[in-house]
């Protein structure tokens, strides 16, 4: 009980702790775009994230007892109180080295009808059962019998810093990422499923960001959020300059005892889900989730062999179009309007990665491997050296 006690204690102080951290914005870092109300995927109406954090122990990695830094992430599209409510949604993958389940039966019938959870790349099976659990006991279906349902989960690598062979995340877990959702302003840096991960040779983890733009007479939203662990540091761009040759020989990840693995520099993944306002059908939120990585390759991402770059995109808007028995009518952009949805998604998925990497603080996990939070300072000078600081 007293362990337990400690868990929660540190995850509280964790999550409380990186509400207030600044964001890349606050730093002066220029972005193109006019952001929401909160700078986050929970500027389109509905959505809801919440989080799950599990950080426990030091020292050398005992298999099943920890170190621990591992958790889980929750989005729900229009939030768990509207229960099952589909949305239109599609998927696209840039390099197929992860997982993210439940994707073929959103192609096949155009909709989302789940959350979307997020956590560790051995985690996802105990994810799944968890949300399917959750299902049935809360009346999911609201009544109906319906005979099967595809959750969507999602994962991310963080066996550097994570006993991962451990199995850590537990049904409770999911159940505290599911209650923790809500609205408004989230965390970011080393929380929920981002909490053991890296990115661009730092400490990455969950970022989030948004865009608010008109088409005609219409003002709409995009919202992105991350769960970031690719790249290599080489290729670090920070508002155009190249931050990552910079500081190349700047805090450099120390390994005292890597995991045994192939892994090169460079491999790792990066989930990203944009979620919109825009009323989109589901071919086009399939183009919306093919210009995600347009905004990974700014900040670095280059897609490599052992990264799992997979992302996903949904649309809130035509609340009734899912129906079983009757037929609908539904609102359409179309196609010669998309620009400026391309454009906001591209922008926030950018913003949403360098806002996890600003979050993020530096960890020591299993055997004293350490990863190192992007230096505030030495980011400010290199960009007043490019002169791309925003006074």
């Amino acid at each position: 009980m007293k362990r337990v006690f400690i868990v929660f204690l540190v995850s509280l102080i964790y999550s409380q702790s990186y509400a207030q951290k600044p964001r890349a914005r606050d730093l002066g870092i220029p972005f193109v775009g006019k952001t929401g109300e909160f700078n986050a995927i929970t500027d389109v109406k509905g959505v809801e994230v919440g989080y799950s954090t599990i950080i426990s122990g030091k020292g050398e990695n005992i298999i099943g007892k920890g170190p621990i830094r591992t958790g889980v992430t929750a989005i729900f599209p229009r939030g768990k109180a509207k229960k099952f409510s589909p949305v239109y949604a599609n998927w696209y993958s840039l390099n197929g080295n992860g997982e993210m389940t439940g994707t073929t039966w959103i192609t096949e019938s155009g909709f989302l009808e789940t959350p979307i959870m997020i956590t560790n790349t051995n985690s996802v099976g105990v994810v799944r059962d968890a949300v399917l659990k959750w299902y049935v006991d809360t009346d999911w279906y609201n009544g109906e019998d319906w005979w099967y349902t595809y959750p969507v989960v999602a994962e991310t690598y963080d066996g550097f810093l994570n006993d991962i062979y451990g199995f850590h995340v537990k049904e409770k877990h999911v159940l505290e990422a599911i209650e923790n959702t809500s609205s408004g302003k989230i965390a970011e840096g080393n929380v929920g499923g981002g909490t053991g991960m890296m990115c661009l040779g730092y400490k990455g983890g969950t970022g989030t960001s948004s865009r608010v733009f008109k088409i005609k007479d219409s003002t709409y939203t995009v919202g992105a959020i991350v769960q970031s662990n690719f790249g290599a540091k080489r290729n670090l761009s920070i508002a155009g300059v190249p931050v990552g040759v910079e500081l190349k020989d700047t805090l450099n990840y120390k390994f005292n005892a890597p995991p045994k693995s192939r892994r090169q520099e460079g491999d790792g993944s990066i989930i990203v889900i944009i979620a919109t306002d825009v009323p989109l059908l589901p071919h086009q939120l399939k183009r919306i989730a093919q210009r995600i990585p347009l905004g990974v390759g700014i900040v670095g991402g280059r897609g490599g062999n052992g990264s799992g770059d997979i992302f996903l995109a949904f649309s809130t808007a035509n609340e009734n179009a899912f129906n079983r028995d009757e037929t609908t009518t539904i609102e359409s952009l179309p196609n010669d309007q998309l620009l400026p949805v391309f454009e906001a998604t591209v922008q926030a998925v950018e913003e949403a990665i360098i806002n996890a990497m600003v979050a993020a603080e530096t960890m020591e996990g299993i055997n004293g491997n350490k990863a190192y939070a992007l230096p505030h300072d030495l980011l400010i000078k290199t960009l007043k050296k490019y002169n791309r600081l925003k006074e």
